[in-house]
């Protein structure tokens, strides 16, 4: 009989379209016509040695470089129920505020307030190659650089918002918007050092203060209902006015909608192989599939969601006039 080979093409399908498992053996089992087997898409995945750097060349038609958001933040892919994984390790996640085993990966998101385009992720291992999470950024900031984009500002939370972070973005001439851990030292005066916790800030005040080791900034906080106070702060001086801060910032909110996006849709979490190159294989073309979703919601306006849920609904259609 004969047999299809496995490709970057027939993978992302299936990613979209399978609902539970994406294993070599499910994938096998759904493709009609002409079938691939199963150990045919474990050496595909073997065999293949795809990027980060490598995404770009799939997203940079949808992004305006000149404008828009670059958005930064990593999220823990769950492998706290699979078998034992060569690019698994103890990871800190914050929706379980404590550890799991799983894959970090480390995020680049451009927005323009309506569409979602990852151009860029970094696996986290540095057993592996000796690089932080921030070197990642750094790295991925760089890159970014040499394509030429011009973001209206990098968003990201405090976790990267460390100075050598913080200078890197200021080399670029670009501008940052970022959270501040509540303990970070500022001057409001020039004989004045405090923790910006203890920093007077009026509700919906926006102040200019020396943060340590960097210069000026201005800083304003979000309180929300229960009356704690986020510090966000920002290199760009002419930001005086809380409600245009606080829009700019409120952006950093699509990169998390973004990792509940391909998680669920996408399947990046699924992977069922103990190698690290199937895993790294898997991963890219998550983010391939996720593009699809996202090319296809703005051409359709059809969510991601929807489109998945379109998929089930077909297959239940079919089984409910054929059982």
């Amino acid at each position: 009989m004969q047999k299809q080979k496995c490709s970057l093409s027939l993978y992302t399908r299936f990613l979209i379209a399978n609902q539970n498992r994406c294993s070599s053996v499910e994938l096998s089992k759904s493709v009609p016509n002409i079938p691939v087997a199963h150990d045919a898409i474990d050496r595909w995945r073997l065999s293949k040695s795809y990027n980060p750097l490598q995404l770009w060349q799939h997203t940079r038609y949808l992004v305006k470089k000149e404008t828009g958001y670059l958005i930064c933040d990593d999220s823990v892919l769950d492998k706290r129920y699979s078998r034992r994984n060569e690019l698994v390790k103890k990871q800190y996640s914050g929706n379980e505020h404590g550890l799991v085993d799983g894959i970090c990966l480390v995020n680049l998101l451009w927005t323009n307030g309506e569409e979602y385009v990852p151009v860029d992720y970094r696996i986290y291992r540095r057993e592996d190659d000796g690089l932080t999470k921030n070197d990642h950024f750094k790295n991925m900031l760089d890159t970014a650089k040499r394509r030429e984009f011009l973001p209206q500002y990098v968003l990201m939370d405090s976790w990267y918002s460390g100075l050598d972070n913080l200078k890197a973005i200021r080399e670029k001439e670009w501008h940052f918007i970022t959270m501040l851990k509540s303990n970070r030292l500022v001057n409001p005066s020039q004989d004045t050092t405090l923790a910006i916790q203890d920093l007077e800030l009026a509700d919906k005040q926006v102040r200019q203060v020396w943060l340590r080791g960097f210069g000026l900034v201005l800083v304003c906080a979000l309180i929300d209902k229960d009356g704690d106070r986020t510090f966000i702060a920002t290199s760009d001086l002419s930001l005086t006015e809380y409600g245009d801060f606080t829009n700019h910032f409120d952006h950093r909110w699509k990169i998390e909608e973004f990792h509940r996006g391909i998680k669920q849709t996408a399947n990046i979490e699924r992977c069922e192989s103990i190698k690290a190159t199937s895993q790294r294989t898997h991963i890219f073309s998550s983010f391939i599939a996720f593009v699809k979703l996202e090319r296809e919601r703005l051409k359709s306006g059809i969510s991601w969601y929807e489109q998945k849920a379109m998929i089930s609904r077909m297959a239940t259609r079919y089984y409910l006039a054929n059982a």
